[in-house]
């Protein structure tokens, strides 16, 4: 891989920049205890479910014919090295967000306190279009005036983000965070050129 040639690395946000993990115990805790299901048999059908779902703990309650409870942004939280590696990669690449998101992703950014380090976002509420859509990543790179060989996508999501990435040729990197993680590669079109398990060994390869 040609890494000189690189000039956008975008990333998404949920379980790649930003820690979702309380939401999900949250949304597990008041599934299990408000419809009387056992949590670790739930929890077992979640991990199940995110092996094919970009949503496995909605796709699990739609198996238990329960609702999930609303998304709770309050309780989401940077990775530890979420800051460093957005500022340390700023200072070489123009740094982009594609994410499937509610609106005022930006602010969230802001208020986050790691927004001066991102060049462009592009969100699913704002424009119209969610991953795995190619529509998206057309968007971004287009705003960002930037070919698909010059950029990477780095992401949580198989389905969501290295398959349609590497489809519009750009490179990719699996960072195996959160429920993605427990996804497991199958075809070529699901392999992604790299394979990081935090955000600290990103910079590693983008040196």
């Amino acid at each position: 891989m040609l890494m000189n040639k690189i000039k956008w690395i975008f990333f998404d946000i949920g379980s790649t920049l930003v820690d979702e993990s309380a939401v999900y115990e949250n949304r597990i805790k008041e599934i299990t205890q408000g419809n009387n299901i056992d949590k670790n048999e739930f929890v077992a059908k979640v991990i199940e479910c995110a092996q094919t779902s970009p949503k496995p703990i909605v796709s699990a309650a739609e198996d238990y014919g329960v609702n999930v409870p609303a998304w709770r942004h309050d309780l989401e939280v940077l990775y530890p090295d979420s800051k460093e590696v957005l500022q340390r990669l700023s200072q070489k690449y123009k740094i982009g967000i594609i994410a499937n998101q509610d609106f005022g992703t930006e602010q969230r950014l802001t208020d986050f306190n790691v927004h001066q380090y991102i060049n462009l976002v592009i969100a699913s509420a704002e424009e119209g279009v969610a991953k795995p859509d190619l529509r998206i990543f057309q968007i971004a790179l287009a705003r960002a005036d930037c070919k698909p060989e010059e950029a990477v996508m780095v992401g949580d999501r198989i389905d969501n983000d290295i398959i349609p990435a590497n489809k519009i040729g750009m490179t990719t990197m699996w960072i195996k965070q959160g429920f993605g993680s427990y996804a497991e590669p199958k075809t070529v079109e699901e392999q992604s050129d790299y394979i990081v398990n935090s955000l600290a060994e990103i910079t590693e390869v983008f040196r």
